[in-house]
């Protein structure tokens, strides 16, 4: 009976946010006070800052996946499936597991952080033909498919299948498109001097924006150079500029030009989970609008944070709600675990408030631009805080000491431009990597936990 009379605390997502709440929660709360579950398809947590540095091979993609199930110390039971459909009213929350199972997870506290998603537009070929870079399984893809573009360019007699093998496009001008771009860029650039027969001068990357400029949010100072170091290189930046249309081996650009490429990489933006779809509560340009103290209005027990909420930045007011930035996510997951106590324990709430500690933007090797506390940094400077604020930002000791070895054996011996080839026969699209059919709409979800009673009596 203490079992079952217990209150039951339901997590949705394992990101920064999510598993920040939850080992808060395991922290804080004592061993009888309160079931934890956690629902996600990965039994990790993955960091996703460094993601490009495993797609360019400087990163193995282990060291950037945070195992939960490592320590025995933790008591949280994880639910292996996704969330599709949560009833705000029953307080049911619908799960599709690895399995292909949909089971109900009743919950007593719900705290939502199912993360963000690509985010697309109704560009004609872009689903089938662009790659996206949001998961493990993505990076690695990616890697091993633009150093196969080099084998294959390599192998074929038609100089214009070969130069088309050789152009690589990357949609995005903000922190993960410049990085991707940047770190691919020097893959590419590397490996190139182990294939005698091709010719350097046919490897060109593209980096394209809508935006007027290159991650705006740096300023004008370190957006130029930015802007400047990716130029120096040989990268193609073009702003104002967008994708009219994608093919299989060629792309579109608005502004006309067509662009030969088997590679378009895109990167433009996030919007948050399908998931904040099924809830019919009230959204800020698709993000749950939520309090300061992250509940969502007129629905007891409900929490929201990470990239699906509209969380107010009170430190910026103005009606400002917080970026989706992993910055933001950690520090938003240890205070709504408090909250959520708090609300177990009959006391008052705490608004969320934190000043942004800067920006760090790794573009490999010595080049960097940050701006830590609003001190502005390029070259090395720069790249010793980018990777120092990564490192510390790793949740575990085993993480830290992977991704500082990889680091260093990458800095001293370089890569060996090995692909692995465990994906080479399956589609790598946006389409294949985002499952975004699984999820209920607000009236499925209804009808399902209505049968669901109904069975069950």
């Amino acid at each position: 009976m203490d079992i079952v009379t217990r209150p039951r605390i339901l997590v949705v997502g394992a990101g920064f946010a999510g598993v920040e709440c939850v080992r808060r929660l395991e922290r804080r709360l004592t061993p009888g006070e309160a079931e934890l579950t956690l629902v996600t398809p990965m039994s990790y947590q993955l960091y996703l800052p460094l993601l490009p540095q495993v797609a360019s091979g400087v990163l193995t993609p282990q060291s950037i996946a945070l195992s939960l199930r490592r320590s025995e110390k933790y008591r949280t039971r994880i639910i292996p499936g996704g969330a599709i459909g949560v009833d705000l009213r029953a307080k049911v929350c619908v799960i599709r597991t690895i399995a292909g199972d949909t089971v109900d997870e009743p919950y007593d506290y719900i705290v939502l952080a199912p993360g963000s998603v690509t985010r697309t537009f109704d560009i004609p070929g872009l689903t089938d033909h662009a790659f996206g870079l949001k998961s493990l399984a993505e990076a690695a893809y990616l890697r091993d498919h633009v150093i196969s573009q080099l084998d294959l360019a390599d192998a074929c007699t038609d100089p214009a299948e070969r130069a088309s093998r050789l152009q690589f496009v990357v949609v995005g001008g903000g922190y993960a498109g410049t990085e991707t771009a940047a770190c691919l860029q020097r893959l590419t650039h590397a490996a190139v001097k182990r294939y005698p027969r091709l010719d350097p001068g046919l490897i060109k990357w593209h980096l394209i924006d809508i935006a007027p400029k290159l991650m705006p949010e740096l300023g004008e100072k370190l957006g130029r150079s930015a802007h400047e170091i990716l130029t120096r290189r040989g990268i193609e930046i073009s702003l104002g500029v967008s994708i009219a249309k994608a093919g299989g081996e060629e792309v579109t650009f608005t502004d006309g030009r067509v662009v030969p490429t088997r590679t378009l990489i895109w990167t433009a933006g996030v919007v948050a989970s399908p998931l904040i779809g099924t809830l019919d509560a009230e959204t800020v340009r698709g993000r749950l609008a939520v309090n300061a103290d992250m509940r969502l209005p007129g629905y007891d027990g409900v929490f929201a944070l990470g990239d699906s909420a509209a969380v107010p930045d009170l430190a910026k007011g103005d009606d400002a709600v917080c970026p989706p930035t992993a910055q933001h996510a950690l520090r938003q997951g240890r205070h709504v675990a408090e909250n959520v106590i708090a609300t177990l324990r009959g006391r008052s709430t705490r608004p969320y408030v934190h000043q942004d500690l800067g920006l760090v933007v790794d573009l490999g090797g010595t080049d960097a631009v940050s701006k830590p506390l609003g001190y502005e940094l390029h070259g090395l400077p720069a790249q010793v805080v980018a990777r120092g604020y990564h490192w510390s930002a790793l949740r575990t000791g085993v993480a830290k000491t992977r991704v500082m070895t990889n680091w260093l054996l990458n800095a001293v011996a370089g890569d060996d431009f090995v692909r692995t080839g465990f994906q080479a026969h399956r589609p790598g699209s946006l389409r294949d990597f985002e499952y975004l059919d699984a999820y209920l709409t607000p009236e499925q979800v209804r009808a399902h936990v209505e049968e669901a009673g109904r069975a069950a009596r």
